[in-house]
């Protein structure tokens, strides 16, 4: 993993207590993996290669299958009933596909921290203000919980006011249907793996606040690596925010983003399709399964 630094690495293994659980838990589960006769991945080889084939010299055995949501669209859906489904257990706002519909392309940020991704109420209110003062659309799925310690999560009623004609806000959505929406043109996210993932195969470009977990590594890949990410700092400032997202979606740098983007979605398309590295790996993965189960 080339140019890592040690904030970037994911924060279950950053400690300094060698008796820590959860660090423990992750060189465990390693090792596992490792003895492991084979080993499945969300991912695809365009993408992480390298590190794909530094993990095949421990254990060749690695099915790169990613990105997986992809591999629905050759599911079947009008035979027999079966329909592809996402992994979400939240009711979605359909309303917001058809307000994102009013916009012009690549003119509205899509803002969404994930299912787990908290913050303090003060970081909450300045990256409201930071938006807010770009005037650009925006649509923000914000979570009841996403605030630390409050039951529910409620923003000051003059930023209301103030972007009430460009900002729609709702607790839930379909990301695979805002992220292939023509209009949205940038992706505030947490840099969960789904969201990384997902965005990619749709071809936006992020603004990345990683919070815990992987995150950190997915947002050093992103910004470096692949890039089409900029980094916010953790400790938010509305000035900061609106910056960046200026620069994501009105400035030359953001352009060469969505130009980049535009090349991962047709790979992550390839790979996926009849065919692909990913595809084929789907398929030679369920072969597999079936012959041992027939044994």
């Amino acid at each position: 993993m080339k140019d890592i630094r040690i904030k970037d690495l994911p924060s279950f293994v950053r400690v300094t207590d060698l008796s820590d659980i959860l660090f423990n838990f992750v060189v465990s589960e390693t090792q596992n993996c490792l003895r492991s006769s084979t080993i499945i991945i969300n991912t695809f080889e365009e993408l992480e290669g390298e590190t794909l084939d530094t993990l095949r010299a421990n254990n060749p055995n690695i099915y790169s299958i990613g990105p997986i949501h992809m591999l629905g669209r050759h599911f079947p859906e009008k035979e027999k009933g079966f329909k592809a489904s996402g992994s979400s257990l939240w009711k979605s706002d359909p309303e917001c596909i058809k307000w994102l519909s009013k916009w012009e392309p690549c003119s509205v940020l899509y803002i969404n921290y994930g299912s787990i991704t908290v913050m303090t109420n003060h970081h909450l209110k300045e990256f409201a203000w930071g938006i807010a003062n770009s005037k650009l659309p925006f649509l923000w799925i914000l979570r009841p919980d996403v605030a630390m310690g409050e039951e529910t999560s409620t923003l000051p009623q003059e930023f209301l006011d103030e972007v009430k004609d460009k900002g729609y806000i709702t607790s839930w959505c379909s990301q695979d249907e805002v992220l292939a929406h023509p209009s949205v043109g940038g992706f505030l996210t947490h840099c969960g793996w789904n969201s990384t993932l997902e965005t990619i195969s749709y071809g936006v470009p992020t603004i990345c606040w990683p919070f815990f977990a992987e995150q950190q590594t997915n947002c050093r890949y992103l910004c470096k690596s692949w890039k089409i990410g900029m980094e916010i700092n953790h400790d938010v400032k509305r000035d900061d925010i609106t910056e960046i997202v200026m620069e994501m979606m009105k400035r030359e740098k953001g352009k060469e983003m969505r130009h980049k983007c535009l090349e991962w979605k047709k790979k992550a398309a390839y790979t996926t399709d009849l065919g692909g590295y990913s595809y084929n790996n789907f398929h030679k993965l369920i072969r597999d399964v079936l012959h041992q189960n027939a044994i």
